[in-house]
């Protein structure tokens, strides 16, 4: 959640005493009679500075309501208004406690059932082993009798041809090597001692214990990866899109079968992928993607995304070393060639003229939804997957300034891709005036853009990223030009406005991370007025001739 930003700037309104934060506003002059007293305080019953914020907003609200009350009061302050104002700060604390407890609740509930199901594999794989060694129990009974049966044979002097003896003798062999095969298949021997016979004792070296079986790859990227909740979200589903594709190609494998050469054959694999495969709706089987790949000579994709597959597994794979699950690490000392890079840019003026003069063609999105991403780009320097996720309820109005609200979407699983991609971003005049877009009016949608896909990767826009890619190529667009340059275009022209701009607001606006981490630099940060990141936005300008009509 975005940090609650005060609108007041002189007054501290979050106060720490001892151990528990609370709450203070400051009674405006005009009704300090009728109330009574000058300022509000009141104990927020917490030490976390985030759940602090988030009651203070409450009471915040509700003081306010209780200024406005009182303002229009001629007579005595009215006590009700005070008990009021201690109900609200009573039910906020309530409410607080019991979505903390409930959030509790969920995580235990969530880890008894990761157990019960580690509980349960391990019941299956006890039967199978129990089922093993029933029947091998068996069957050296079986061969103990036989060779019993030859000992008497061979001891009590029954007449036998020189080609019967030998016969025994090679059939005593085979079943001794069976034997042995058996006792290092299983954890325990359960054979009795042979009798040892002088005529024909059998010498057979018994093989090494065999290591212990070693666990699938699938259940320790669950246990190292899946399961650290301090990874963020675009992490994990990298990750997983890895392991599914190694899955995919070699199976789940035991992760001590998993050597060099399965990583060369992985890195092969990797290498022959088309640059396109999983942004589009149809799935076919991974090699007939390379073999068609291949056969119609499609650009693959390059070493860097190769080594980024192997980067992820290789992290994976430092757990396992440290735990001795794999002696060694296979996904490390590669060469990737990344010599290959283009430099981003950001947009001229022309360029920007030319896409805006370009009649879109496609059916892909609506010319809404075109125009609509491609403007709030220019004018917020958003990230494309920050804009197709938009939604109705992320247009704010704070502090009477209208704002898109950047923040994760927990019931969908997206969220921005750092923490600092979270914020608030004033709405600029320019866009606000375009009636085609008409941002502040409610279609009953979700989205902004409802228009837009989901990919099989689970990405929203994945219909408008392939089309703006095809329409610029197509009007000559260069290729150092994307849709992320508009993030450059917005960036470079910011920072070559007045000095009254400040680098911090500007690095808000945009989400990037602080340069300097100290801890009053990101006290400040959450506390920028929203009418200062409005002067950032609004800084913005560009000809006429670039901006796209609706």
């Amino acid at each position: 959640m975005f940090p609650f930003v005060f609108p007041e700037r002189e007054t501290q309104m979050l106060r720490l005493i001892g151990s528990h934060y609370h709450f203070r506003r400051a009674v405006p002059q005009a009704v300090q009679a009728c109330l009574g007293r000058t300022e509000i305080s009141l104990s927020l019953q917490t030490q976390s500075k985030l759940i602090a914020r988030e009651r203070a907003a409450a009471l915040y609200a509700s003081t306010g309501a209780l200024f406005e009350r009182a303002r229009m009061m001629d007579e005595k302050p009215d006590t009700d208004l005070m008990k009021d104002l201690l109900a609200v700060q009573a039910q906020t604390i309530r409410d607080q406690e019991e979505t903390l407890a409930l959030a509790e609740e969920c995580h235990v509930l969530d880890r008894k059932i990761r157990d019960t199901s580690h509980n349960m594999a391990l019941l299956e794989r006890i039967g199978s082993e129990n089922a093993f060694l029933d029947e091998s129990s068996k069957k050296i009974r079986e061969i103990g009798q036989r060779f019993e049966s030859m000992r008497q044979q061979l001891t009590t002097g029954i007449a036998l041809s020189k080609q019967e003896k030998k016969m025994l003798k090679a059939e005593a062999d085979r079943l001794s090597c069976m034997i042995v095969d058996i006792q290092s298949r299983q954890p325990a021997p359960v054979v009795q001692p042979m009798p040892q016979t002088p005529a024909q004792p059998v010498q057979e070296e018994r093989k090494p214990a065999p290591k212990a079986s070693s666990p699938l790859l699938s259940s320790m990227a669950e246990r190292f990866i899946y399961s650290d909740k301090t990874k963020s979200a675009d992490t994990l589903k990298a990750t997983q899109k890895t392991i599914s594709l190694f899955i995919e190609a070699f199976g789940d494998m035991p992760v001590r079968q998993i050597t060099g050469n399965v990583a060369g054959e992985f890195f092969d694999l990797l290498s022959s992928l088309p640059v396109t495969h999983g942004k589009g709706k149809t799935v076919l089987p991974l090699r007939v993607v390379i073999a068609q790949a291949k056969e119609r000579g499609v650009e693959t994709v390059g070493g860097k995304t190769v080594k980024n597959h192997f980067s992820r597994l290789s992290a994976l794979w430092g757990h396992l070393v440290k735990r001795d699950f794999s002696d060694k690490n296979p996904w490390s000392g590669w060469d990737f060639n990344v010599t290959k890079k283009i430099v981003r840019r950001g947009w001229t003026d022309r360029e920007l003229a030319l896409l805006a003069i370009t009649h879109y063609s496609g059916a892909a999105v609506s010319h809404r939804t075109w125009a609509g991403i491609i403007t709030i780009g220019m004018f917020t320097g958003m990230r494309l997957g920050e804009i197709c996720n938009l939604r109705r309820q992320d247009i704010e109005v704070i502090d009477g300034v209208p704002c898109l609200h950047v923040r994760p979407h927990p019931e969908d699983g997206w969220s921005p891709k750092t923490t600092a991609g979270t914020r608030i971003i004033p709405i600029h005049s320019s866009l606000l005036g375009m009636e085609g877009l008409n941002l502040l009016q409610d279609n009953g949608e979700k989205y902004l853009f409802a228009d837009l896909t989901l990919s099989n990767a689970g990405e929203r826009g994945d219909n408008f990223a392939r089309a703006f890619s095809k329409h610029k190529k197509r009007i000559g667009i260069p290729e150092d030009v994307t849709f992320h340059s508009f993030r450059h275009t917005v960036s470079t022209k910011l920072r070559n406005q007045e000095a009254h701009i400040r680098e911090l607001w500007i690095d808000t606006v945009l989400g990037h991370e602080a340069s300097h981490k100290s801890q009053g630099t990101m006290n400040y940060t959450s506390g920028i007025e929203v009418a200062n990141l409005k002067q950032v936005i609004e800084a913005l300008t560009y000809p006429p001739e670039c901006i796209m009509p609706f």
